[in-house]
């Protein structure tokens, strides 16, 4: 059974503005105040895992632990079938120092372009969310979400790879799409759905 969070107050382990923003729109209906790890100047740890899963635990255990808080983590990424699930979990390293997203998505249109694939380029953002409590106790859930390569890249909404990625069913991409219409299907969602099942309701 899954341990019931019970605090009034939770920290969301990312430095990431576009995630943290994220986060706090999908914890606003629950009444729970959250704070960054920017906020509270916490180092961000080394991504040493080899899964989200994994990568995610290390981000909320570290945050946890340093800050007595329980904590929230998220690691996620862009799998494209057509580059053996590449970026992955190196989808923001992909993005570099200095986290320019055209950049990362002009390279993977290029190396897509010449993999040897036809299109369509099918493709899955995935998430693992980590609830993190101080004492070591963690809670992990997945979800994703299929789509489909698009370029150029279309809208300025969102953050990421979210422009270049088309939703199966869709017709606008992440990057197009109002928050609440991305909130009701993204990978983050579907995983949020099932911590705020497990360990936010009664």
């Amino acid at each position: 059974m899954s341990r019931k969070f019970d605090s009034r107050t939770l920290l969301v382990a990312s430095h990431n503005p576009g995630k943290v923003r994220e986060i706090r729109e999908l914890l606003a209906p629950f009444g729970v105040e959250t704070i960054s790890a920017g906020e509270k100047n916490l180092p961000e740890p080394e991504e040493t895992g080899l899964t989200f899963e994994a990568n995610a635990e290390l981000k909320a255990l570290a945050a946890a632990t340093a800050s007595g808080i329980v904590s929230l983590a998220d690691d996620s990424g862009l799998e494209v079938d057509a580059l053996d699930l590449a970026p992955g979990i190196y989808s923001a390293r992909w993005a570099g120092p200095d986290k320019d997203f055209a950049r990362a998505m002009q390279e993977v249109w290029q190396k897509t372009s010449v993999s040897g694939k036809t299109q369509p380029f099918t493709c899955r953002f995935v998430a693992a969310l980590t609830l993190a409590w101080p004492d070591g106790h963690m809670e992990t859930f997945r979800g994703t979400v299929e789509g489909t390569l698009v370029w150029p890249p279309r809208g300025t909404r969102g953050f990421g790879y979210d422009p270049m990625f088309l939703p199966l069913g869709r017709t606008e991409t992440f990057g197009e799409m109002d928050q609440d219409a991305k909130h009701a299907i993204s990978h983050r969602a579907v995983a949020f759905r099932k911590l705020i099942a497990a360990c936010f309701e009664k």
